[in-house]
């Protein structure tokens, strides 16, 4: 399911489901990249390294949440439960049911899928 959103966009999602198996090194890098939204030279800045060490870093450490999910595939379930549960309310919300009735029935799936 890579294929279906941007390189950035998935790195983020592979570090979202397996960042904490990381070293504390890489998970650093990619914590400062990802949720910090810092440059390679702002990282690389802070952490007292050459810009082609977190370069190298953070590609090691992308290859390795690559690896934990060809074998765990849990992007990819996440993906599928979330395209499911917006087919689900599609089709709900099609049928003739009330706004009181719908509203929590649409809660309860965006709840699930998260």
């Amino acid at each position: 399911m890579k294929e279906n959103i941007g390189t950035v966009q998935y790195a983020s999602m592979l570090y979202d489901f397996y960042g904490a198996l990381l070293k504390e090194s890489q998970l650093e890098v990619m914590t400062m990249y990802h949720e910090d939204n810092l440059s390679l030279s702002e990282i690389a800045e802070e952490l007292g390294m050459t810009r082609q060490a977190v370069h190298y870093t953070l590609k090691k450490a992308e290859a390795k949440l690559e690896e934990y999910d060809s074998k765990l595939g849990l992007v990819a379930n996440y993906q599928e439960n979330q395209k499911r549960a917006e087919e689900l309310i599609t089709k709900i919300k099609a049928l003739d049911v009330s706004e009181t009735e719908l509203e929590p029935i649409v809660k309860m799936i965006e709840e699930l899928a998260e």
